[in-house]
């Protein structure tokens, strides 16, 4: 459909499109809350439009959302929640490469509705100690397999036994046993686990859990029927999860640019890693550092694209339209933009480098069309109004204090003062770069010496669950998207229209005058 856009000589002079905007600014750095966007004329109503992006070719998803590769953000669940709901997680580098792999194996592992792993108890086991691992792993359930020490299935604890009244009693002497426990060979699966799960599950009116086993009688995995309605009902939702063509979830891996003892670019040490990782099958690998216009980052982009031709791959960060040149010669598909705006990201403070990030996006994504590859607009996003204002220049955003507060996102909660907060770090801060990260910004890796922080650890509330939080961000994405009479994103990026605000103007865009008593979220 052709984008109708109705010309106006009045707003003209006044709303401008990006080259006419950004040009007349050339002298002044920009970011999001410096500027606004002009509405047009539209036909398209907000639930209608589109957010599919295609970061690389082999790298497509159904909404332009990232979670950053933060050790405070993102592991194996919030990359499987991600791609649960259309996005991308990038799953850090600061952890042993073994962890790594198995944090990736998890994710593309990961049946929806299929618990391929699920908590098993035993037989000799008394149902007190049942109730002190719910108590002590805070578990939501209170069902479980019971396997022998084969790993072959002998029956069912149910939850109706699992009670205080019952506790000294053996699992043995309490369990719905084997005969009883309604159960699927693995092989009889197919394709299309879930649609068998759910055919079990009309068939058997009353029963909630469906065993697989192996052709031993091992236990390979549980299916609930509380699982497999949720991923039935994904199936009509606007926005689907992110699947590689083997259907299992898409997910990232953050690499760095490792250096051996002698100072040298660990060669083999890089090569083998992404190897595995691309064995286990990453759809995506990030080198990602805080310099990305460097020799290291080059060279390793490089290596990578020799070594792995169709492997998409992710580089940054930079600021400039010549990092973004650099990093697509070197053989980067996509390239993140971005040096210092994070919310707890001190590098522009310690530096004294680092362009505010509107000016920033504008300046790459220039160079970026020209040289036929894609930006991705890596922090300083607070709100979904900033998302929107950078994907008129970005093909997605990475998002990290947002997420930061999610269950999803690793580390403990803690209480302060009646709240529950949850740890969040710049890895570029002294813990994360003590946990390894130094090398991300320039660093040594010998904790002997002298390290310049470019990051803070903070604590950041605990949010809503990550289905909560981005459903409000695509329906801000999506209201944006109506108001500029955009479809999809790339006609947003072809219509959007700015003009500059001020610090008052932008104390009006937020509530003001009123004593709130419901908050916006």
């Amino acid at each position: 459909m052709a984008v109708k856009q109705e010309s106006n000589a009045v707003d003209a002079e006044f709303y401008a499109a990006a080259d006419a905007f950004f040009t007349a600014h050339r002298n002044l750095a920009l970011t999001y809350d410096d500027v606004t966007l002009a509405t047009l004329y539209s036909e398209i109503l907000p639930r209608d439009t589109q957010l599919d992006t295609q970061l690389a070719e082999g790298l497509s998803l159904n909404i332009p959302v990232i979670s950053a590769d933060m050790d405070t953000v993102t592991e194996a669940r919030m990359a499987i929640a991600m791609a649960l709901n259309g996005g991308l997680g990038l799953i850090h580098y600061n952890m042993p490469e073994k962890q790594q792999l198995s944090e990736l194996s998890r994710v593309k592992n990961h049946v929806h509705g299929l618990i391929q792993d699920p908590i098993k108890v035993a037989p000799e086991q008394l149902i007190g100690e049942v109730l002190e691992m719910i108590e002590e792993r805070k578990f939501a359930f209170s069902t479980f397999p019971v396997v022998d020490g084969t790993g072959k299935l002998v029956g069912l604890l149910s939850s109706h036994v699992v009670k205080p009244r019952y506790a000294k009693r053996k699992i043995a002497e309490s369990l719905t046993p084997r005969s009883q426990v309604h159960t699927i060979p693995q092989k009889e699966l197919g394709s299309n686990p879930i649609a068998r799960a759910d055919r079990f599950f009309t068939d058997h009116p009353g029963i909630h859990k469906l065993m697989v086993v192996d052709e031993e009688d091992r236990l390979r995995g549980l299916f609930t029927m509380s699982d497999v309605e949720r991923i039935t009902q994904e199936r009509n939702a606007q926005f689907k999860p992110a699947r590689d063509s083997r259907f299992r979830l898409v997910s990232g891996a953050a690499v760095s640019a490792t250096r051996n003892a002698f100072g040298d670019l660990d060669r083999d040490r890089i090569l083998n890693h992404v190897g595995a990782l691309a064995d286990r099958g990453v759809d995506v690998v990030a080198v990602s550092t805080a310099h990305g216009y460097s020799q290291g980052v080059g060279e390793t982009v490089k290596m990578l694209r020799d070594a792995f031709p169709r492997l998409p791959i992710i580089a940054g960060n930079v600021s400039s339209a010549a990092g973004v040149e650099y990093l697509a010669d070197c053989g980067a598909d996509a390239i993140k933009v971005g040096q210092g705006p994070g919310s707890i990201c001190t590098t522009r403070i310690v530096a004294g480098v680092g362009i505010p990030q509107l000016t920033a996006l504008y300046v790459c994504s220039r160079a970026a069309q020209k040289k036929g590859v894609t930006i991705i607009a890596d922090g300083g996003i607070t709100k979904s109004g900033d998302i929107v204002k950078a994907l008129t220049l970005a093909h997605a955003v990475i998002c990290g204090g947002l997420f930061a507060g999610c269950p999803e996102a690793p580390g403990q909660m803690m209480e302060i003062g009646g709240k529950l907060y949850k740890q969040y770090r710049g890895m570029g801060s002294f813990a994360a770069m003590r946990a390894g990260s130094a090398a991300r910004y320039g660093q040594s890796t010998d904790g002997t010496q002298k390290v310049a922080p470019e990051g803070v650890e903070a604590l950041k509330e605990v949010s809503p669950s990550l289905d909560r939080v981005l459903a409000q961000l695509i329906g801000g994405i999506q209201a944006g998207l109506g108001y500029l009479g955009a479809a999809n994103l790339a006609q947003l990026r072809q219509m959007a229209r700015y003009i500059r605000v001020t610090p008052a103007g932008m104390r009006e865009a937020a509530p003001h005058d009123v004593v709130e008593v419901k908050t916006g979220s």
